[in-house]
């Protein structure tokens, strides 16, 4: 499977999706800071097989995931190895927003939603919209609380902070720099990602 793009720019609301080879890494960078990014991965022989948050909240034993870890898929299968992460601050546990969260929440009709913009390239592997997995929202903050509430609020990324996965299996990832522009949770100001896709360790990887 060849790699489509060594550098994936994803403008600020949209989505792009990607092909990526087992033991290639994946750069995503948060361009701007305070940016979060949706991010889902299926396995490119077998898009029934999907990165699930739920399953590696499983098998960590925690909502977070940390450099050194491993995030599964829906069949307890290592998909990605975290490398690098000059954030440690992340999200698993809220779901892509979409058409509805906006009318619904916002009465706001016709906004660019995550879960659109994930499955715009997506369906070009055949999977339908009702199939998105759920995403890990990088650099989104969504602390839990004491009492067991979430919470949403703006990220703590930099300008050009980034985590780097190792794939584990050759995988389509999609990428959404989330839309959000109503409530706190990209600092009221949408930006882009970038995403840099190589063969060999990106440099200064190791500091994650």
């Amino acid at each position: 499977m060849p790699c489509q793009h060594n550098h994936v720019h994803v403008p600020a609301g949209h989505g792009r999706t990607f092909e990526v080879r087992a033991g290639q890494y994946i750069q995503v960078v948060d361009s701007e800071g305070q940016q979060a990014a949706d991010f889902v991965a299926v396995v490119h022989e077998n898009t029934a097989e999907y990165l699930s948050p739920v399953h590696t909240r499983r098998r960590l034993g925690s909502l977070f995931f940390k450099v050194g870890h491993c995030l599964y898929s829906n069949n307890d299968e290592p998909l990605l190895e975290v490398l690098a992460d000059t954030v440690g601050v992340h999200d698993a546990n809220v779901p892509a927003c979409d058409a509805t969260r906006f009318s619904v929440d916002f009465g706001v009709e016709g906004h660019r939603n995550c879960l659109d913009n994930m499955h715009e390239g997506l369906v070009d592997y055949g999977v339908l919209a009702v199939n998105v997995p759920e995403p890990f929202n990088l650099f989104q903050n969504g602390p839990v609380t004491a009492d067991g509430r979430m919470q949403v609020t703006d990220p703590i990324s930099r300008p050009n902070d980034y985590v780097v996965f190792k794939a584990l299996k050759n995988l389509v990832c999609a990428v959404s720099s989330c839309p959000q522009d109503i409530i706190p949770g990209n600092g009221l100001q949408v930006t882009p990602i970038d995403i840099r896709i190589t063969d060999d360790v990106p440099a200064h990887a190791a500091r994650g």
